[in-house]
């Protein structure tokens, strides 16, 4: 499944040194596998769909808390 591999690539990528509109970028390209993910989820209620998404998800977390920066 494509899909899955594409999720994979971006679970491996190194997130050092990345740069804000890197990190905006990967933002966009995680909210946008996730969507496509849930898709198919809604359609085969495959549990290994759910953790993708759920990993994912967490990476999408810390990279928009990064974004956001250091509230004072």
């Amino acid at each position: 499944m494509e899909l899955l591999e594409r999720a994979s690539n971006f679970e491996n990528r190194k997130w050092s040194g990345l740069t804000t509109s890197d990190r905006v970028n990967a933002a966009r390209e995680a909210k946008e596998l996730i969507l496509s993910i849930n898709e198919e989820y809604k359609k085969t209620k495959d549990i290994q769909l759910m953790d993708v998404m759920k990993r994912l998800t967490a990476i999408k977390q810390k990279i928009e808390k990064r974004l956001k920066g250091r509230l004072l």
